[in-house]
């Protein structure tokens, strides 16, 4: 099993439930958790995986393009009801506790002595979205695109830090670094519920994260992966994640099983906004807009 970052522990969860079914007796896992973009990368360089999880289509492109994964993984048998996507989020505002500087909106993140911190967007799956998000924000509430662009510019310039993975930003920012940081909000409930000196913001215009997960051309022949991946598409896998603070997928379920979760008024998805080829081309491109953004303040090369 390989997958970005955040997701670990969600998948601890899935697999010690899933050896505890029939069809999980005597199975093993051997893991690997990282930066979506660098493990789309592994893989591609020959690290095996039978069932892959990324943080967003163009990573699962990457191995796609590399012949690892079918181009029909979105429409197969097992999983053709979501289309692919195995778990959803949203990101978040992650404050210290009692909110110092009363951050409640996207707007705050831009006021004198805010220190954010994001993941690498090179790197990182987790980044993408929160940049999207944020530049969205703008757009949601009826802004014109050049008001979006300066607000994008303004948000980098309060960046502080930019570990390469969501986990290392979640780390980095319980250590001490920077007082505001950019996460998905299942990793963001996660710290919470251990006792992280931390509270949540919830913006009202949001974007809706769904990571894909597909079999490899290596687990369509192993009669394990293949049982475990349609365990997570089951109901009882979707409420699995649920319980780790990821949305279900399954159509049948998302009423019953996330109940729990707060609801933007405004909510938009890739689909929305033209699917990942113009948003890829648009924003994370050699000349996108986000890439030039951070190019300029000096975190890219």
């Amino acid at each position: 099993m390989l997958g970005y970052s955040t997701i670990s522990a969600g998948y601890s969860a899935l697999e010690a439930a899933f050896q505890a079914t029939w069809a999980g007796q005597g199975v093993t896992f051997t893991n690997s958790f990282g930066a979506s973009g660098t493990q789309a990368q592994d893989v591609v360089s020959g690290q095996p995986a039978d069932v892959v999880n990324f943080s967003l289509i163009p990573d699962m492109n990457t191995v796609v393009n590399a012949g690892l994964v079918p181009r029909n993984w979105q429409t197969n048998k097992i999983s053709a009801a979501e289309n692919g996507f195995v778990a959803d989020s949203a990101v978040v505002l992650v404050v210290r506790k009692g909110n110092p500087l009363n951050i409640t909106v996207w707007s705050n993140l831009t006021d004198s002595g805010v220190q954010i911190v994001t993941p690498d967007p090179i790197s990182s799956g987790s980044a993408k979205w929160n940049l999207l998000a944020a530049y969205e924000y703008e757009i949601l509430i009826g802004k014109r695109t050049q008001v979006a662009h300066t607000f994008l510019n303004k948000v980098v310039g309060n960046t502080v830090a930019e570990p390469s993975s969501g986990s290392k930003a979640l780390s980095t920012f319980l250590a001490g670094t920077g007082n505001v940081l950019l996460a998905y909000e299942s990793d963001a409930q996660e710290a919470l519920a251990k006792g992280a000196a931390i509270q949540i913001v919830y913006p009202q215009q949001n974007i809706l994260i769904q990571t894909p997960a597909p079999l490899t051309n290596s687990g369509s022949s192993n009669p394990s992966a293949v049982a475990f991946f349609k365990y997570l598409f089951s109901p009882a896998g979707q409420a699995i994640l649920v319980v780790q603070d990821y949305r279900s997928t399954l159509p049948s379920k998302k009423s019953s099983l996330n109940k729990a979760f707060y609801d933007p008024s405004k909510l938009i998805t890739i689909s929305a906004m033209g699917g990942w080829s113009k948003v890829w081309s648009q924003f994370f491109g050699t000349t996108g807009l986000f890439t030039r953004i951070e190019n300029a303040h000096g975190f890219t090369s």
